[in-house]
């Protein structure tokens, strides 16, 4: 089969087309067949070897956490009802560039009725995302909600989330293109964050009390300016490292503020649903017709450096996949 694998840390050409042979299921295992793999801002983080503390990954590796295919085999002691079905499958950080994965059956889930295969992936992981993101925000209807990235796989969720509530939402995107699909996902107003006075324009949409709450997909300085831009005894939500970090939030200041932090491993500590559980939610809401996923583009597996290098280079509307 072939596979991507990252020879090393270090740019996108560090991710080379090779042959494998087919991985074979064990015990409680299948192996599925990809039809799509899913790549995420965090791929080429890690294949930068910048998240050494929090994903310790040893080149050489194959990368990839997530991907959508058939089942065409199973292990001893699997159910053989899996045989055929399509399913989307988490792999961890690693395997997911390749023809051909195995995995627990445990953690498969399947492919609802009426939901296209790409779109399904798209929500796996950034569904379960902006699902996570949308009980942090707690949206409620006619206040202003402020979405940086708002054209990315998350941020277009939630910009969809926060109207199917009821609120307003400023979709913030550095490119017309992008603030063009945020617009059409239901954004009442978009901005360029990338413009010098894009803060105040902010302001002057929110008839200068701010956003209600702001959920920060970009991260950086970016989203450190954004704060500001939180109303009294809002909310501030970052969970985005587009900007080559995540946000730092002045505590003392939101405590005198009267407003509520938090921060991308606040939320997974939060109690309540597993994110199998949420990308679950997700796959409903698409299947009812309610969440809309965009796949913005897909490439051979092969071309896998220059998916890293088109979302490294904040090219993309949406989803980004490689295909087998």
């Amino acid at each position: 089969m072939r596979a991507v694998r990252a020879v090393g840390f270090g740019g996108p050409e560090v991710l080379v087309p090779e042959e494998f042979p087919d991985p074979e299921p064990g015990p409680g295992e299948v192996a599925v067949a990809v039809e799509a793999a899913n790549v995420i801002y965090l791929d080429t983080l890690i294949r930068a070897g910048l998240t050494e503390d929090f994903f310790p990954v040893t080149p050489p590796y194959v990368p990839g956490g997530s991907v959508v295919g058939r089942v065409h085999a199973v292990g001893p002691g699997a159910d053989p009802s899996w045989t055929g079905v399509p399913v989307l499958a988490r792999t961890g950080h690693e395997g997911g560039y390749a023809e051909r994965i195995v995995v627990s059956e445990e953690g498969l889930l399947r492919v609802p009725e009426g939901v296209g295969h790409q779109e399904a992936l798209a929500l796996l992981v950034d569904g379960a995302t902006a699902m996570r993101l949308e009980q942090a925000a707690r949206f409620r209807p006619d206040t202003w909600v402020l979405v940086l990235a708002a054209a990315g796989g998350a941020g277009s969720l939630v910009v969809q989330l926060a109207r199917l509530a009821g609120a307003r939402v400023i979709g913030a995107a550095s490119s017309p293109r992008k603030r063009e699909s945020a617009r059409s996902l239901g954004a009442t107003e978009t901005v360029d964050y990338t413009a010098p006075d894009w803060r105040e324009r902010v302001l002057k949409i929110t008839d200068g009390a701010g956003a209600d709450v702001v959920l920060d997909g970009a991260g950086g300085t970016g989203g450190e300016s954004s704060f500001d831009l939180v109303a009294a005894g809002g909310r501030f939500i970052g969970y985005g490292t587009a900007g080559g970090s995540f946000a730092e939030v002045d505590q003392g200041e939101a405590d005198r503020r009267g407003i509520t932090a938090l921060g991308l491993m606040d939320l997974k500590e939060q109690e309540g649903l597993s994110m199998a559980d949420l990308a679950r939610l997700a796959l409903e809401e698409a299947r009812e017709g309610r969440l809309r996923p965009h796949v913005g583009m897909t490439l051979p597996l092969e071309r896998a450096a220059e998916a890293h290098r088109a979302l490294a280079e904040r090219r993309v509307v949406g989803k980004v996949l490689l295909v087998p």
